[in-house]
């Protein structure tokens, strides 16, 4: 598989550790090896003329400072060669003793750039280098010739991050990332391979996000007006997402799991299988922290990277510069041999086709792998519409096509009388009350949740307080969770853990949120050990919402905010919300609170409301009647916006007049008066 891997040494600790693993791996493959230093002696040159102004004055005599540079030369180049030598001898008795042939490079320039070079111009299958060299210092994650050979490179890259620790525990498990796309395949074979040469278990993990919706829309959901708010319709987009893309990810990663399982049977090895749900860097990320592999393994792009893409894609980048383990970055891609019999046996009749330009482009291909398996499966030859029905009946829960109705709040609904039934092995909760397997990964024990249960926990946990979600759902907060929420400090981190919180109590079908559900997702956003107040302490106080040094004192049914410098009491609030939104409630609210600075008020109370509001109510009056007396006095003593057609409603005597006409006129007069 690797014929040439090719190290470049710096001998740095990370460079040594390369040169030792690149040799295992030479005297497993039968490798040849070549070792690469690159010096700057054209750098020291440009240097040393940069600083000959510096020299004493003996030395700036013409003939002298020829002689000096070329002594100078002469060192310097002679020097870093002797060094490049040191390095790669080195090197050289370590590939003798291994048997191995072995090839001595150096190069004069700058070092990424060289390597580069040479890679580009070699037959080389394999680089091996440390993340890091001699420039390392306390807080470097990736060292910059490390970075920029990572991104050029077109070979398989091992990025070595680990030294011996001696401790002489042996890692045993090489880690490899599946989502589906013929580089993860190919990542998959190039670890079964490694492993069965150097005695390794592999485990492959593949990850599937049910979270990343329901937080954007949590967080859109404000600065929609009411009218995009309908048209977005957030009900019926998250039934679409909960009951049909949530559920029928899963199952499908699950099946991505199952085609690696197979293509790893084929050559004779045996593979654990991992399905895990979130953020795909950061679970393969928070996982290899967790068991510690030998190895990672993963493709330079996945499933979403764009066709004859060079470039790291997004999980690959996060994980190169995150993972604490060896990293393998691999170029080989594999379509599983199911997959190819698919494209080349089966054909779509042209409704199915059809069907499928509805899919959304993001999902299209994984709908298709899902679709060709199935029709495998059967043994058709011919994609059709019942084809079709099936694989939504198997990767969708039952009802999901009722994509215009709510279904969702009526199976949450029936769940509050009846047990839960979560899979210990994948954590999807079952559709039915006593499931005899798991619909995505076919395991047969659960974790089961009755409603009593969820009493006791409540009762545990300091009671509970119904929240209303954004999209106008109840969902209940045990006290403790919330307190546990409240621990963390930043806002937007807190809005987004709160959200993905409630998510995952949807996925399954939870009516309570419990301190353990959230202790989980807290310690995954912060990355830190959840620690509670003592128990007692009431939860912090959430942070004060500001805008132009007012305070927010309250939102309406509609989430519209009433900031105010000045405090209200509780009725006068609910008698200004009231008042439409907008302009109208703007200056009703600025006529009330400037009454109250007259007066000297400390705080706004329902009488000083219904006194502002009676005072527009007046000036209204008075504005309409004027009006009527004399239209064309009025237009030439007071200034209005033209009203847009849609807002005109059309007086007695056929003046449009709208909301902001009346109102700025309103205050115009009011102006006037004062």
């Amino acid at each position: 598989m690797y014929k040439t891997i090719y190290v470049p040494v710096d001998n740095s600790d990370f460079s040594n550790q390369a040169v030792r693993l690149a040799i295992d791996l030479g005297k497993s493959f039968g490798s040849k090896m070549v070792g690469c230093h690159v010096y700057a002696a054209k750098m020291h040159d440009y240097r040393f003329k940069q600083m000959e102004y510096t020299l004493p004055a003996e030395y700036l005599e013409e003939t002298e400072l020829e002689r000096q540079r070329k002594i100078h030369d002469s060192l310097i180049t002679m020097g870093l060669k002797l060094i490049s030598d040191s390095y790669l001898a080195s090197m050289e008795q370590q590939c003798g003793a291994a048997g191995l042939e072995f090839e001595p490079r150096m190069t004069d320039g700058k070092h990424s750039t060289e390597i580069v070079k040479d890679l580009a111009a070699g037959g080389y299958d394999l680089v091996v280098l440390g993340v890091l060299g001699l420039g390392r210092v306390r807080d470097s994650q990736v060292g910059s010739v490390c970075e920029r050979v990572v991104r050029h490179a077109r070979q398989d890259v091992l990025v070595v991050k680990q030294l011996p620790n001696g401790d002489g525990a042996a890692r045993d498990t090489i880690l490899v990332g599946i989502d589906g796309s013929p580089q993860s395949f190919g990542a998959l074979l190039t670890a079964t391979d490694l492993a069965k040469r150097f005695g390794k278990k592999v485990e492959a993990i593949a990850v599937y996000d049910p979270y990343l919706h329901y937080t954007v829309f949590n967080g859109i959901v404000n600065v929609l007006s009411e009218k995009a708010a309908k048209v977005f319709r957030f009900e019926e987009q998250n039934q679409l997402h909960e009951e049909v893309i949530d559920t029928g990810l899963a199952q499908i990663y699950q099946s991505h799991l199952e085609v690696a399982a197979k293509m790893a049977v084929e050559t004779g090895f045996e593979i654990q299988k991992t399905l895990l749900d979130g953020k795909a860097f950061q679970k393969v990320l928070n996982h290899a922290r967790k068991i510690d592999p030998w190895l990672l393994v993963v493709g330079r792009t996945g499933i979403h990277g764009v066709k004859d893409e060079t470039e790291l894609g997004s999980n690959a980048e996060n994980l190169f510069r995150s993972c604490p383990c060896d990293l393998l970055l691999t170029t080989r891609l594999e379509v599983p041999e199911l997959d190819v019999k698919a494209e080349e046996s089966i054909r779509w009749t042209a409704e199915a086709e059809e069907r499928m330009t509805r899919v959304p482009p993001l999902v299209q291909g994984i709908a298709r792998t899902a679709i060709y398996r199935l029709a495998i499966e059967r043994g058709h030859s011919v994609i059709t519409s019942s084809l079709l029905d099936e694989a939504m009946e198997r990767y969708m829960p039952k009802g999901a096509k009722a994509t215009t109705r709510l279904a969702e709040s009526v199976v949450l609904e029936h769940a509050k009388d009846r047990a839960v039934s979560i899979c210990k092995k994948c954590g999807v909760s079952a559709a039915e009350a006593s499931p005899v397997a798991c619909a995505v990964c076919g395991g047969d024990a659960f974790h089961v949740i009755s409603p009593g249960m969820v009493e006791e926990i409540i009762e545990s946990e300091g009671g509970a307080q119904a929240e209303t979600t954004y999209d106008g759902r109840t969902l209940t907060w045990t006290r403790e969770a919330k307190r546990a929420l409240w621990t963390i400090q930043d806002g937007y981190q807190r809005r987004r853990t709160k959200a993905r919180v409630e998510k995952a109590a949807r996925l399954r079908r939870f009516e309570a949120v419990s301190l353990e559900l959230a202790r989980a997702l807290i310690e995954e956003e912060t990355g830190e050990p959840l620690v509670l107040p003592p128990r007692g302490a009431e939860a912090p106080p959430p942070p004060a919402e500001t805008q132009d040094g007012k305070k927010l004192v309250a939102r309406d049914e509609k989430r519209n905010p009433l900031f105010s410098a000045l405090d209200w009491q509780p009725d006068a609030v609910m008698r200004i919300l009231r008042v439409p939104a907008g302009f109208m409630r703007n200056r009703t609210q600025q006529r009330i609170e400037d009454l109250a600075r007259e007066r000297g008020a400390d705080a706004i109370d329902l009488a000083l409301v219904e006194e502002g509001i009676e005072q527009g109510r007046q000036l209204m009056e008075e504005m309409i009647q004027e009006y009527k007396a004399n239209p064309q006095a009025a237009r030439a003593t007071t200034t209005r916006p033209e009203p847009p057609p849609s807002a005109a409603a059309p007086a007695s005597d056929g003046l449009p007049l709208n909301e902001v006409g009346v109102m700025a006129v309103m205050e115009a007069r009011r102006a006037g008066k004062a």
